[in-house]
């Protein structure tokens, strides 16, 4: 079994690659990643909705940290090759959280589901999505 990126390696390495992504790792495993997007208030829709596109890119930004655990390695080079969301409810607060589970990997790609909630209340999903993640050709 390989061991998985810590947190800490996965937010440096974020803050290099990507500092626009504006997600940060709160867990990673070999089968969970845990993250979170604090919501900017000029960036919420009218209503003080966290808009689609911003649910979107935290469900992406918590599988690629997945496929980082899954892995066992941060990887920039593993890149999405399907995702798909359903909205469920008006995302309304000021933390963003998404939690992704490996349902499978392979040799070239890894699959999870993720669930997004605002603020602290993971039992009331705002959205709920499914991808993958393409692997890098072994070097």
């Amino acid at each position: 079994m390989s061991v998985s990126p810590n947190v800490e390696e996965v937010n440096r390495f974020v803050d290099k690659v990507f500092p626009a992504m504006r997600v940060s790792c709160l867990e990673i495993t070999e089968i969970h990643a845990l993250a979170v997007l604090t919501v900017d208030p000029d960036e919420l829709r009218p209503g003080g909705f966290v808009s689609g596109p911003d649910q979107f890119r935290l469900a992406d930004a918590v599988l690629w940290f997945l496929t980082f655990g899954a892995i066992g390695r941060v990887e920039e080079m593993s890149v999405t090759s399907e995702l798909s969301i359903r909205f469920l409810r008006p995302a309304i607060g000021q933390k963003l959280y998404a939690r992704a589970d490996l349902e499978v990997q392979n040799r070239r790609s890894v699959v999870g589901s993720v669930h997004l909630w605002c603020d602290d209340k993971p039992g009331r999903r705002v959205s709920t999505g499914q991808g993958t993640y393409a692997l890098p050709l072994p070097k």
